[in-house]
């Protein structure tokens, strides 16, 4: 759910990209929260996948229909510690960015050690030890900056950060409070024609969940 947005604008790459008929669901099976970068003429796919090992499946594809599987992001213990982890822990919303010739993958373990990310100078690896965070987190790059935006306290947060080390380089600001729904979280950054999007979900995981989306000319609302 969390991830909404990018199969949406997943979908609409497609009846640009390539004109023919696809079927849905581009990736069949157990595959939920994709988060898609693209590198070039290549798209790279990432989902959730909780409990079990190794974690994190990584696809390529140069049509957003047709995907490959290149493995998992996660294949080491010392990358994942799943013990005692069932469909409530593990591995939950990964987000996948490239910047500067460098993959980056940031997650959260539930019940291990929480907020982490990865880097990679390719998508098929070797991926990094973990970095830690201390905020449930999602990047956007620009102009040479990393900036993290995340749900630490029920409102959501904008800072930078060193994605080498995971050090906080400027104070978290809060950006936005969404709509009104409970729980705002799983907050994502797209830049378009001038305006920052920041695309939010309310609600909590239950019959009032939704997705809002808010845009300004700063980063910072």
């Amino acid at each position: 759910m969390r991830k909404l947005f990018n199969t949406l604008f997943a979908w609409a790459l497609c009846l640009t990209v390539n004109a023919q008929t696809f079927h849905n669901p581009i990736i069949p099976g157990y595959h939920p929260d994709p988060s898609i970068c693209r590198v070039g003429d290549r798209f790279y796919l990432v989902n959730s996948s909780f409990q079990y090992f190794p974690g994190v499946p990584l696809y390529e594809s140069r049509d957003l229909i047709n995907w490959q599987l290149k493995g998992n992001v996660l294949n080491r213990a010392s990358q994942l510690n799943l013990e005692g982890a069932s469909s409530w822990t593990g591995i939950y919303a990964p987000t996948i960015r490239y910047n500067n010739g460098m993959f980056y993958m940031i997650t959260t373990n539930v019940g291990h050690g929480q907020n982490f990310l990865v880097t990679a100078k390719s998508p098929e690896g070797p991926w990094s030890e973990p970095v830690w965070l201390k905020q449930d987190p999602s990047l956007y790059f620009e102009n040479g900056r990393c900036y993290m935006v995340s749900n630490p306290n029920n409102g959501i947060t904008l800072c930078e950060i060193n994605p080498q080390t995971g050090e906080q380089l400027t104070e978290s600001k809060v950006i936005w409070r969404g709509t009104g729904g409970r729980y705002p979280e799983g907050p994502h950054i797209y830049k378009k024609d001038g305006y920052y999007y920041l695309l939010i979900s309310e609600g909590g995981t239950e019959l009032a969940h939704r997705l809002t989306i808010a845009r300004s000319r700063s980063i910072y609302g």
